[in-house]
Parts: structure tokens; C-alpha cells; sequence
């Protein structure tokens, strides 16, 4: 086995990642990996910079951040990676995972990440975990491909590569009527005029206009750390920053009177990290149906009426036959798709998907966006989809990009 080969292992939504993460880091390496035998590995993925940012905020303790004065939880997910990658180089690892490393990165940081990864690779073997084909980086010479948890070698390395040709997705019939009728009537939901919001002298958006009407797809983008998040917290209720501005939340003035319910009742919202809200004891039925009573689980027994709209919505899914399957038994793929349907139920005036599909593989991020795209074609619920990536046959009519300055964000429509 070549010492300093550089491995590719490809992933879908049903490989167990997590047990051979676990193995590699152990030393427990299968005969494909016997050359790393001995060597003492570091894992650079989502979950370490988790247990690092639990370490700052439950502590007090700074370990990856030491040369700032800035909180890891309060970088961009660019500049989070980075400071990872300069402390694992520091420790000298024998060996380097990287389990999806471009997730969540804009453009201008894969490039770079990319980069600083081409020279660790010239000194430390890489283990590059994978499951957008794209991600590939061209170093990692030698594939496998990890079906649920046996790692399988390819024919050729050409085959492991190869991306297929991008197919049409249908889901039968039309998406389910909204439970319980739909009281928004003014077609103007959310309004930002001349917004700005600092923290500090720190300045993170700068004079935002941006309408969203009813029935509207929308795409919001913008670099790591140009205030996608600030923006939304904005659009949400929940950042403070709104009060005393001309924000205006379906119909009424921030700070006008409103209560954060009566915000949140037209919102539908879903970002990956919500799946760590669920027990995963919940069938895929109650998942559903629990979006109907807008409670974590199902805790009320369902109405005839309730397990009918989610009979519809798995019928639309082609996920009915997994109607008893707990919620936690389900690819990440289902998962996702399960929450949205749960997150339209009520055909909220508006959706939001903050990077729905990071850490999906190809097949099912396809499936998803023909989802999203029948729900903008078909609804008149607006749409705000959040994405680093550049989705392969995603439809949004408008796109709303920011733009960094010294003076915070700007933003324009696209």
C-alpha cells in the first residue's frame, strides 16, 4: 500500500458514517486503511467544531481560538473551519478525516479550504469522507464506497467519479390542503426598509430593503459571515435588533404590539440542526401530524381528519409504507423530507429552509429540490431557501445576495 495515498470514500444517506469514524479514530482500520496502522488520526468535521464551541460557551475555556478575542460561536462557518484546520495541523496528526469538509462554505472559502488541503496533503494522509461528488478532492486518488458499513471498493476510480446525468423528479398528485384555512390576506409579508443592525462596532447589515410577498421563491445568498443569519432572525421576530425600525412582520411595525406567537404562526422554518430537536421516537405519521398541533412529538391523540392530511402528505412522498417507521430509523434524506412536509402542513404565508440540504447526498438532494419546487409551483406560500450551493435544478424566481462592506451587508436583488 502506497504510505502516502490520499483516500476517497463516497457516502449516501444510508451509510453508517458515524461507527467507521468512530473505528478510524480508534486505530481500528480495515485491511483497505492497514497502512495507517500505528498513526494517531484527527477529525476534522461539523461535530468536533460542536464539541469545541460546547467547551467555549458551557466553560469558559477557549482551546482552537486563542490568538482572538473572538467567540467560535460567533465566526463564520469559513472562519470556524479555519481555525479547526490550524489546530489539528498543530498537533501533528499521523493521518487527517474530513467528513464533508465543504458543507455550509461559500464559494470563496471552498476555494481556500481547498487550498490550505492540497498542501496538508503533500505531508499527512487524507481521509476525505464525501457525499456530493462535487466535493472530490483531486488528490484523493483511491475510492471506496461506504454501503451501510462496509466499505466497498469501485471498479475504477472513473466510476466512483462519475455524476449522474441530472433527472427529472415527480411526486404524484398535488401537495395536500393546508389544515386549517390560510387567514393571511395581505399579499406584502415582510418588509425591510433601510435596516442596519450592529453589535458593537461591529457592523453586520447596512441599509437592507427587501420585500417578500405572498407566493414568492426566493433565494437568499451571501459569503460566510455576511449576515444571512442576522437577516433571518430579523425576518423571524427573534433578534431585538427590529425594534425602532421600519420592519414590518405580515402587516405590523416590530415592536408595535405584536407577540412572538403571532409572528411565528405564519412561518414554517426548518434548518437541519432541528432534527436534534426529536427524540426519533415518534412514528413518521405523528411527525407529521405533530406539525398540525405545533408540538415537539405527538402528545394528544389525532384526530380522523389530522391522520388523513398525513396520510396524504406520505402518499405524496412515496413515504407511506414507512408511516410506523420511528422518526430516527429514516435516512437523513427522508428525515428532511418528512419535516418540510411537516413544516407546510398548515401552508404557512411563509417557508423558510436554512441550508436544507447540507450533508445530503446527490440522489437525495435532487429528491428534495423537486420537493421544494413543487410546493413554490403549487402553494401560495412564499419561499426562502438558504444555500451555500448552487442546487442543481432548484427554481427560485428572485434571488436576494449579500454583499460584505466595511460598513456592513448590503444587499440587492438578483
Amino acid at each position: 500500500m502506497i504510505p502516502n495515498s490520499h483516500w476517497a470514500i463516497f457516502t449516501d444517506n444510508n451509510s453508517k458514517k458515524g461507527p467507521l469514524i468512530e473505528r478510524l479514530m480508534e486505530g481500528k482500520f480495515p485491511e483497505e486503511l492497514a497502512f495507517l496502522t500505528n498513526k494517531e488520526g484527527a477529525l476534522f468535521s461539523k461535530i468536533t467544531l460542536e464539541e469545541f464551541i460546547d467547551e467555549e460557551e458551557k466553560h469558559d475555556r477557549k482551546i482552537i481560538t486563542l490568538d482572538t478575542d473572538q467567540r467560535l460561536s460567533t465566526m463564520s462557518s469559513g472562519e470556524q473551519k479555519k481555525a479547526l484546520l490550524q489546530y489539528l495541523l498543530h498537533i501533528k496528526p499521523g493521518f487527517l478525516i474530513l467528513d464533508n469538509p465543504f458543507d455550509n462554505l461559500d464559494q470563496e472559502s471552498q476555494i481556500s479550504l481547498r487550498k490550505s488541503l492540497e498542501e496538508v496533503a503533500s505531508h499527512t494522509p487524507i481521509i476525505q469522507l464525501l457525499s456530493r461528488k462535487t466535493d472530490l478532492l483531486p488528490f484523493c486518488d483511491i475510492s471506496l464506497f461506504l454501503e451501510r458499513s462496509q466499505l466497498k471498493p469501485y471498479n475504477t476510480h472513473q466510476e466512483a467519479t462519475k455524476t449522474q446525468g441530472q433527472h427529472l423528479v415527480h411526486f404524484k398528485g398535488q401537495i395536500p390542503v393546508p389544515y386549517r384555512s390560510n387567514e393571511q390576506q395581505e399579499p406584502i409579508l415582510i418588509q425591510c426598509k433601510n435596516i442596519s443592525v450592529s453589535y458593537g462596532d461591529k457592523k453586520i447589515l447596512n441599509n437592507i430593503n427587501w420585500t417578500i410577498k405572498l407566493g414568492e421563491f426566493w433565494q437568499l445568498k451571501g459569503r460566510n459571515g455576511s449576515g444571512k443569519s442576522t437577516l433571518l432572525s430579523m425576518i423571524t421576530g427573534d433578534n431585538h435588533k427590529g425594534y425602532g425600525q421600519e420592519l414590518y412582520l405580515f402587516g405590523k411595525r416590530k415592536g408595535s404590539g405584536e407577540s412572538v406567537w403571532d409572528i411565528k404562526k405564519n412561518i414554517g422554518y426548518y434548518t437541519p440542526a432541528m432534527t436534534d430537536n426529536f427524540s426519533g421516537l415518534h412514528t413518521s405519521l405523528n411527525m407529521i401530524i405533530s406539525g398540525m398541533n405545533d408540538s415537539i412529538g405527538l402528545y394528544l391523540r389525532a384526530t380522523e381528519n389530522q391522520i388523513a392530511l398525513a396520510k396524504e402528505w406520505l402518499l405524496i412522498l412515496n413515504l407511506w409504507h414507512l408511516r410506523d417507521v420511528n422518526f430516527a430509523e429514516l435516512t437523513r434524506g427522508q428525515q428532511r423530507l418528512i419535516m418540510t412536509a411537516r413544516a407546510m402542513v398548515k401552508h404557512p404565508p411563509l417557508l423558510i429552509l436554512d441550508e436544507p440540504t447540507a450533508g445530503l447526498d446527490d440522489e437525495s438532494a435532487t429528491l428534495f429540490i423537486a420537493l421544494v419546487n413543487k410546493i413554490a409551483e403549487e402553494s401560495k406560500t412564499a419561499i426562502v431557501f438558504v444555500s451555500h450551493r448552487t442546487e442543481p435544478g432548484l427554481k427560485p424566481t428572485y434571488t436576494y445576495e449579500l454583499s460584505a462592506t466595511p460598513n456592513g451587508s448590503v444587499g440587492h436583488i438578483i
